[in-house]
């Protein structure tokens, strides 16, 4: 898998999230959302290698850190940390979206989500002013 391949899997899940909440299947939206997030995160990851090839070097424990589904070690591992907090210090919205994102992880699959709890994060994720999504896409 290559970053082309995650930003289009990221794009192809933002979507499949979407399909979900018009079929009212609010757990699968929610799940589906947040790995919309991850999947960009890492796009980003291998943008951030790309840029830096010596990281793999320099931290022994590199790609070990990219076998993650928490949203903040990728976040982290992506290089994104000081401008995310950087950009949501500035924009109270997009700061709050980050807090609900923040939140999902891979065991989300297995649990039951609300419309207003799926709805919610999936605003946070595509928000197109002040959405996670659309930041990850700057970076990608």
């Amino acid at each position: 898998m290559n970053r082309t391949d995650l930003q289009q899997l990221a794009e192809d899940r933002r979507l499949d999230a979407e399909a979900l909440l018009a079929a009212q299947r609010w757990s699968g939206a929610y799940y589906v959302a947040g790995y919309a997030v991850e999947c960009a995160l890492k796009a980003c990851v291998i943008a951030y290698v790309q840029n830096n090839p010596d990281v793999i070097f320099n931290d022994k424990k590199f790609s070990q850190r990219c076998w993650t589904h928490n949203i903040e070690e990728l976040v982290l591992v992506a290089n994104l940390k000081a401008d995310r907090d950087r950009d949501a210090g500035l924009n109270p919205t997009q700061s709050q979206n980050w807090l609900i994102v923040k939140d999902w992880d891979e065991e989300a699959r297995y649990k039951t989500w609300t419309e207003p709890e799926a709805r919610r994060l999936y605003e946070a994720v595509t928000n197109n002013a002040d959405g996670v999504l659309p930041w990850i896409k700057i970076h990608w």
